[in-house]
């Protein structure tokens, strides 16, 4: 194809386009195919023209979308964090225990253990009070935002369930943790603005 002619296709297209005129799929593809030819190689090869049959993704589409994996990768640090933690409590028979009767090497992997999940408790928490607000002030609709919210709620009520075992499987002798405590009511404060915003103020009514 001539540069001339293929200059002419490309603005006949756009015309189209732009006129919101429908053409047969058959049309199109021509439309592509000699488009591709008067394009450069290099371009043809990784920009030929979307289908008309797959839209581009929204804005929405595509957060939900890496909101979803994000979350499954953090699901997935805490289900480590869980399976190491109850590994170093697996000589205990029941909670509270007396640590003091453990060896020192059951001492310092529980230590260890608990440490871990505790950290990835507060580092957790501060990304969620972050995302929450993120997703807050963006331009989406309202149902958008509950879409994102359920999301978010249904992870946090699955790690919810594993960062309590730093309340339950505990020795007798417990030094005080303020900034647990901090973090257990941060944590519980993002998890009820996310709730209430996935049940709206009528569904709290209802």
């Amino acid at each position: 194809m001539s540069v001339q002619a293929g200059r002419l296709m490309l603005t006949r297209l756009r015309e189209l386009l732009a006129s919101g005129e429908t053409f047969a799929l058959e049309n199109y593809a021509d439309y592509n195919s000699g488009l591709k030819n008067y394009l450069s190689p290099t371009f043809a090869a990784h920009s030929a023209l979307p289908s008309m049959t797959e839209p581009t993704p929204s804005a929405f589409e595509k957060a939900r979308t890496g909101l979803w994996t994000s979350l499954q990768k953090h699901l997935a640090a805490v289900y480590g964090a869980e399976k190491s933690f109850l590994a170093a409590t697996a000589f205990v028979e029941a909670f509270p225990f007396a640590l003091h009767a453990a060896t020192e090497e059951q001492q310092a992997d529980y230590q260890q253990a608990r440490r871990v999940l505790r950290d990835l408790y507060t580092d957790e928490t501060t990304q969620l009070g972050t995302l929450v607000k993120a997703i807050r002030t963006k331009s989406y609709t309202e149902d958008e935002k509950k879409q994102l919210y359920l999301l978010l709620l249904g992870y946090m009520d699955i790690a919810a369930s594993v960062f309590a075992l730093l309340t339950t499987h505990v020795p007798t002798k417990l030094p005080e943790d303020e900034e647990l405590a901090a973090t257990i009511e941060t944590f519980e404060r993002v998890r009820k603005f996310a709730r209430l915003n996935v049940k709206g103020l009528a569904g709290l009514l209802g």
